[in-house]
């Protein structure tokens, strides 16, 4: 590592950002902020692809034969919220903080990986092949995403998925599963005894997802989770409901795909129930994956996500870890420590270095 000079990775990195996050950058509109990633690349002697508003490159010595690394992240935004006291397009350095909108959630893990990817791009050696994708449509979850683009890699090993972690490793991340609900009854005058109250039917099947506990129990994110949400039944005081419909939001782990929590719940219970998709199931890195001996040789602490990301749409092993803090993405007045993109570029880059050598070693 003769030739890293994190420091000043750091500042092409952190200039990077800024414009990122002066351009309005929302989910299915992030036009501009992938034109500038392509120039940035291309001011790296680095020509990229593009499709829709994905931009993505590979290695410049990639090899059919090797097997490939996916460095992921996303370029789109959640809109700012009320909350803001600074102008979220304009990014200001501030006691060590840049804030700006899409800072933290994933500015800094994005151009983190960026920089990394620049750093490896050249060395004809690796062991593995690289793929560097900033993402479009992250935070609405959106087809014409890293999921579109998937199809364009040939196989993939693995992925790390670039998301404020702290630098810590998320080897296991929640899936999710969207339920729309209705309890069926029969309609009639609330003076009468007349109809079967929608809402009352609709008990049963409340307590249910309330008490109930699926056996497998997940090792690093724990136990299938299922909230109501949302109930909307009857339009007039005096008429017995006929349907009462809710939404369940459902958190599924590793032990079971959406697809089979969702025939779990419909055996379970009366009210009919759709699944908006299945599509965004738990992620998970298998504990045979040697990326677990480069994590304890470096000494990264690793845990199970709450919160669903584009790991979710990828059909392979992941983790999720990037510099920035989970808890401030979001947030009113977004930030991220300038300090904590330093750390992430050298930790991607120590990263796959040690698993580099590791697998080098093995394979002599």
């Amino acid at each position: 590592m003769s030739d890293f000079d994190s420091t000043q990775m750091q500042k092409k990195a952190i200039a990077l950002l800024c414009d990122l996050i002066k351009i309005e950058s929302f989910s299915t509109t992030e036009d501009k902020t992938a034109e500038r990633i392509v120039d940035y690349l291309k001011g790296e002697r680095i020509v990229p692809q593009r499709s829709g508003n994905n931009v993505w490159v590979k290695n410049r010595f990639f090899d059919e034969e090797k097997p490939t690394i996916l460095l992921n992240s996303h370029h789109d935004t959640v809109k700012p919220n009320g909350g803001y006291t600074k102008d979220p397009f304009s990014p200001e350095i501030t006691e060590g903080k840049l804030y700006g909108l899409g800072s933290n959630d994933a500015g800094g893990c994005l151009v983190s990986l960026i920089s990394t990817f620049c750093y490896f791009y050249e060395r004809e050696e690796l062991p593995y092949n690289l793929i560097l994708a900033a993402s479009a449509e992250e935070e609405n979850s959106g087809k014409n995403g890293v999921e579109s683009i998937l199809p364009l890699f040939g196989a993939i090993d693995f992925g790390i998925v670039g998301e404020p972690t702290e630098m810590r490793m998320a080897v296991a991340e929640k899936g999710l599963l969207v339920l729309d609900c209705i309890a069926r009854g029969k309609s009639g005058h609330a003076a009468r005894d007349l109809g079967l109250n929608a809402i009352y039917e609709s008990f049963e099947d409340l307590c249910w997802f309330r008490d109930h506990r699926f056996p497998k129990i997940s090792d690093h994110l724990g136990e299938v989770k299922m909230s109501v949400t949302m109930i909307k039944s009857g339009y007039q005081h005096n008429v017995i409901p006929d349907a009462c419909e809710y939404v369940v939001d459902v958190r599924t782990t590793d032990k079971y795909s959406n697809q089979e929590v969702l025939e779990i719940i419909q055996k379970s219970i009366k009210s009919d129930v759709k699944a908006r998709s299945t599509r965004l199931n738990s992620s998970f890195l298998p504990p045979e994956h040697p990326m677990h001996q480069s994590a304890k040789n470096l000494a990264i602490e690793k845990f199970g996500s709450p919160t669903t990301s584009d790991q979710a749409v990828m059909a392979f092993p992941t983790f999720k870890m990037g510099p920035g803090k989970s808890e401030r993405s979001h947030t009113a007045d977004e930030y991220i420590f300038i300090q904590e993109i330093e750390n992430g570029i050298v930790g991607y880059v120590q990263l796959l270095e040690d698993f580099f050598t590791l697998m080098k070693n093995t394979e002599s």
